[in-house]
């Protein structure tokens, strides 16, 4: 069965805050109002390139600013839009993002009736100072809340966190790592903190007084971050914003990189290869690894095979079916 997703994006609809990161027509590279006849035509055109009588199930999302904070007759009319083709079986569900101050008993009954089966809230801290000196307008308990409430619900119930913003660390980057674990969302999204023209970062990052953290270290941080979700079993859905849109025209600063991902997943690798190899003599070595995941051990442009051979050990890398992911063993 083919798998088909179709992403809509509200534009800085409904946000009570203009945080301190936030400039959404750079991030999706949309600027007009979505309409009804806007959901309609971008489904359509998905469901067009499916074979006769096959079904998408995939999900039709509605991403960027806060869905259930937007005019409630226009946020029902997007969803009514929506959920014609989930009714016909052509979908499985709606996917909508929001604040954890836009979900309320009133709201979830809203979602459920138009289909809305995943929700996926702008956590970005689990640490009220950073909440504040960003200007997120709520509360890491907030978060707590809506989530308790959106399971207690039955949403399927993402969260998503930003790294590296004015005033966090590390220390305080891991710990909402860690808090986000243990609440145990079914998907996480991280976003390492980009600094775009017309935010409150750009103007900090230009007085000096803020300092983004570059690709570098920002690879070593979420490369101990994705892990932690990754052994919990909970789904990491992206790593970084997507390419498109104005981001690479419109940053200033920070940890922007297309491929992301992947650089954070060659750093695990790395890592993980040096454990394995910590103590053994320098000479050749072959490294096995989960099936699917060659390429992470060698690394973007075959760069985690260079270091090590710079460090005396010359390897190979070769699958292993019975590893798991992020696994790596010496033959």
């Amino acid at each position: 069965m083919k798998h088909v997703n179709v992403a809509l994006f509200v534009v800085h609809k409904g946000c009570p805050h203009t945080c301190s990161f936030c400039n959404q027509r750079s991030i999706t590279g949309v600027s007009h109002e979505l309409e009804p006849g806007d959901v309609h035509k971008a489904v359509e055109t998905a469901v067009a390139s499916l074979d006769a009588g096959a079904a998408a199930a995939g999900e039709i999302a509605f991403f960027g600013g806060s869905f259930t904070m937007i005019e409630r007759e226009y946020m029902i009319s997007l969803l009514e839009a929506a959920h014609k083709y989930v009714r016909e079986g052509l979908f499985k569900g709606i996917r909508i993002s929001t604040r954890p101050d836009g979900i309320n008993g009133e709201i979830c009954d809203i979602l459920e009736k138009y289909g809305v089966s995943a929700v996926e809230l702008g956590a970005q801290s689990m640490d009220n100072r950073v909440l504040e000196l960003n200007e997120r307008g709520h509360t890491a308990e907030q978060v707590e809340a809506a989530f308790d409430l959106l399971r207690s619900r039955g949403f399927e119930t993402g969260l998503q966190m930003m790294t590296g913003l004015y005033g966090s660390s590390d220390e305080s980057d891991m710990e909402t790592a860690l808090k986000i674990r243990d609440m145990r969302p079914d998907t996480v999204r991280i976003y390492p903190t980009v600094v775009l023209k017309n935010t409150k970062l750009d103007a900090l990052m230009q007085s000096g007084e803020f300092v983004p953290k570059g690709i570098e270290e920002t690879v070593e941080l979420c490369a101990r971050i994705i892990p932690l979700f990754n052994e919990a079993g909970i789904r990491i859905i992206r790593v970084g914003l997507h390419s498109g849109g104005n981001v690479e025209d419109e940053r200033t600063g920070g940890a922007y990189h297309p491929a992301l991902r992947e650089l954070c997943d060659g750093r695990i690798y790395l890592d993980a290869a040096l454990r394995e190899l910590d103590g053994r003599p320098a000479g050749k070595y072959s490294l096995a690894v989960a099936k699917g995941c060659v390429s992470k051990m060698t690394g973007q442009k075959k760069k985690n095979l260079f270091h090590l051979k710079d460090l005396g050990y010359e390897c190979n890398v070769f699958q292993d079916d019975e590893l798991n992911e992020y696994e790596v063993r010496v033959r």
